[in-house]
């Protein structure tokens, strides 16, 4: 199997967009569409559909896509195997445009002397089982999370607690608000599509509406672009999303993303690293996320208890 091609299908996978998989792979947008065309050819499925926003994956795209990136890991364990002092940092950050991606970004710019690998798993099973494997070399998670203790030789540290918002369309009841509290939220209809049992977001948001009595209704496929759509046209739809989260919409839409306040839900994104690992540059990961943490604010905010008993120190 042509491993460029893989690579290519991963890529268009996670930005949506064929044009957009070109500019991060340095290649036409012909060449993308060639190469995603041999290897559905070589399958013998389609693996994406064209929309007016994008590519979406079909199914058997999705069900392709976590092999596909074992694929790439596979070559790329086989390459490191032969390499000599040269080993990129291997770093997974959960989704390419959510807060960690950003983490990694701004460690990137910070040390852009250091070779770097980003990677994208699925849930923390996933990457715990690439930790221990040496598959990859560190992973920004929400950990601890009830009856999934960190096992031993698995170290982790709180190295960002990201303010949880609220997202309506202009005509909702509280699309003029400058901030609600959590609490205000019960009765309303929370849609967040596509949470997952078993993953740490969805302990997460299980626990924040337990909390404040939220009905937080999980149905249906998370479609990109779709529940922008959804949230746009309805009065009565809202969701919660986090505040770094990379979100586009249409002009028109006119969404409206409302700090939640007292308190402040917070999503703790924490660092995990085999403590065996001796890789030099997880080193210089864990002094900057170190020093670049944000100072406790001094506002009302909420965690879920089992993030809490994350507090890990960074070691040099």
């Amino acid at each position: 199997m042509d491993l460029t091609a893989v690579r290519t299908f991963v890529t268009v996978a996670d930005s949506g967009q064929f044009q957009e998989a070109a500019a991060v792979l340095g290649v036409t947008q012909q060449a993308v569409s060639k190469r995603i065309a041999a290897l559905e050819r070589e399958l013998g499925v389609r693996l994406f559909t064209r929309t007016a926003r994008g590519a979406e994956p079909t199914v058997d795209g999705q069900a392709f896509l976590p092999y596909a990136h074992e694929l790439l890991l596979a070559e790329e364990r086989a390459a490191a195997s032969v390499r000599r002092g040269r080993r990129p940092l291997r770093v997974d950050v959960v989704g390419a445009r959510l807060a960690p991606a950003a983490l990694l970004r701004g460690f990137h710019e910070a040390h852009p002397e250091l070779a770097l690998d980003v990677v994208t798993l699925f849930d923390v099973e996933s990457a715990l089982t690439a930790l221990r494997s040496g598959a990859i070399d560190a992973s920004f998670r929400a950990v601890a999370m009830p009856g999934r203790p960190l096992q031993r030789g698995i170290e982790a540290a709180r190295v960002y607690d990201e303010p949880v918002q609220l997202l309506t369309g202009p005509g909702h009841v509280l699309a003029g608000r400058t901030s609600v509290a959590p609490g205000e939220l019960a009765g309303h209809r929370i849609w967040i599509p596509g949470i997952v049992e078993g993953t740490e977001w969805a302990a997460y948001y299980a626990s924040l509406a337990a909390e404040f009595g939220l009905a937080i209704d999980s149905s249906g496929p998370n479609f990109s672009g779709a529940l922008q759509d959804a949230l746009a046209d309805s009065g009565t739809l809202a969701t919660l999303v986090s505040e770094r989260t990379g979100l586009v919409w249409p002009d028109g839409h006119g969404l409206r993303r409302i700090p939640l306040v007292d308190p402040t839900p917070l999503y703790p994104h924490s660092l995990l690293w085999a403590a065996a690992n001796p890789h030099p540059a997880l080193t210089a990961l864990r002094t900057h996320l170190a020093g670049a943490r944000p100072p406790r604010t001094t506002a009302a905010t909420w965690t879920p208890g089992w993030a809490e008993t994350v507090r890990g120190v960074f070691r040099p």
